[in-house]
């Protein structure tokens, strides 16, 4: 298997993680995308990553591709119960919402939507404060997909409380002690390149958006 990633995007990471908590074998291929090269352009419906190469065959969008790898793995990283499944799906999703939220916050140059961005990343978190376990993941003491989603947020997340003041984690005791326990997870510290940080925060200066204000 090989896929296609970019060495900065959340997306990829969530499949990644699922890659090596099922310790799957694969090869990676990192592209530029804002110069995409041609064939990819050919084979990603979307023009977006990740895409997974499989005996010729492409697949897109990360949660399919994250449900793929669990389906061949020898054990699966969904809960036992149908409806706890179902409910880890939900907020599979809901980790969409909080990573456009934070995209938004990081790169908006206009200091209304910033603090609007702000607010509402934070009532994210207070939502997920009232529904996650006592830990140390999502649900109890098994690492699942929902915890694989929320994964490359964190790892966003613990950057901009280093850098900034921002204190995104304050009021939320569980999400923080959710959060810690996930960058400690060998999967999650190796699912990025080891140039990551220096990445993220050329990215974020490079937007020019409010935030850079206030990175230290």
């Amino acid at each position: 298997m090989e896929l296609i990633s970019f060495k900065l995007c959340p997306f990829v990471q969530r499949a990644v993680i699922v890659l090596k908590e099922h310790q799957l074998d694969y090869d990676i291929n990192y592209i530029n995308l804002a110069d995409p090269p041609s064939w990819f352009r050919e084979i990603s419906p979307t023009g977006k990553v990740p895409l997974l190469k499989v005996n010729h065959q492409v697949l897109f969008e990360s949660s399919v591709i994250c449900e793929y790898l669990d389906e061949i793995a020898d054990n699966t990283l969904h809960p036992a119960d149908p409806l706890e499944r179902a409910i880890g799906r939900g907020w599979v999703e809901y980790g969409v919402n909080c990573l456009q939220t934070l995209f938004h916050l990081s790169t908006t140059n206009d200091q209304q939507r910033f603090e609007q961005a702000v607010a509402s990343f934070k009532e994210h978190m207070i939502k997920l404060d009232t529904v996650i376990s006592s830990g140390p993941y999502f649900y109890r003491e098994q690492f699942t997909m929902a915890d694989a989603a929320f994964a490359p947020i964190f790892m966003r997340l613990a950057l901009i409380d280093k850098w900034t003041n921002l204190t995104l984690f304050d009021g939320v005791p569980k999400v923080s002690s959710w959060s810690s326990q996930l960058l400690n997870r060998d999967s999650v510290q190796h699912s990025v390149v080891e140039e990551f940080p220096t990445l993220y925060r050329k990215m974020l200066e490079s937007k020019k958006g409010v935030i850079t204000s206030s990175l230290n």
